[in-house]
């Protein structure tokens, strides 16, 4: 807080203050860098478009080409006349001014999912070089207690040993006959 005089101002009035003097004031930020020039050069921008067609909008806004040379705005003062003297390809031309596909090119395939499909399977065949190369490099080999030769001697040792003879393994080997009990 700032005391001026007998008042305390809290420091958001300054900013405030300050805004409203950039916005009535000199040119401001806002100023200076307006869409319909360039930030530092003469040259003219290119005009921002609305254009949006898709199968679900297909009648956009604005039309696809919106600055015309010199041929396509004689055809344009044309189309104003009889349609039956333009010929397939000048209706062809001002269809491509108005909209930018047709249909059958909205709904045309594309070769996308290649690439997709590409992608998803170089990472899997990444992934896989990774996790050989853990198991050999990183992780530390299996050990001997998972072996199927000391399963086998640590079962006849807990046998041999007669361990939890009531209700374990003890209790379901048949000791004179030296199988497991049916």
């Amino acid at each position: 807080m700032r005391r001026l005089g007998p008042l305390l101002l809290p420091p958001m009035f300054f900013r405030a203050a300050w805004s409203l003097a950039l916005r009535k004031g000199g040119p401001g930020i806002r100023e200076m860098h307006n869409p319909g020039s360039a930030a530092h050069s003469k040259e003219k921008m290119p005009p921002y478009t609305n254009y949006h067609a898709q199968r679900s909008y297909p009648m956009p806004d604005e039309p696809f080409c919106t600055e015309l040379n010199a041929e396509q705005r004689a055809l344009k003062e044309k189309e104003k006349g009889s349609w039956t003297q333009l010929s397939h390809d000048e209706k062809v031309a001002l269809y491509r001014l108005q909209f930018h596909e047709t249909f059958a090119e909205m709904n045309r395939r594309s070769n996308e999912w290649k690439t997709v499909m590409g992608c998803v399977f170089f990472f899997f065949g990444f992934t896989a070089l990774m996790i050989w190369w853990q198991r050999i490099y990183v992780f530390p080999q299996k050990p001997i207690t998972l072996t199927d030769e000391w399963k086998a001697q640590q079962l006849q040792r807990i046998l041999d040993m007669k361990g939890n003879p009531v209700q374990g393994l003890a209790s379901r080997w048949d000791y004179e006959k030296k199988e497991w009990k049916k």
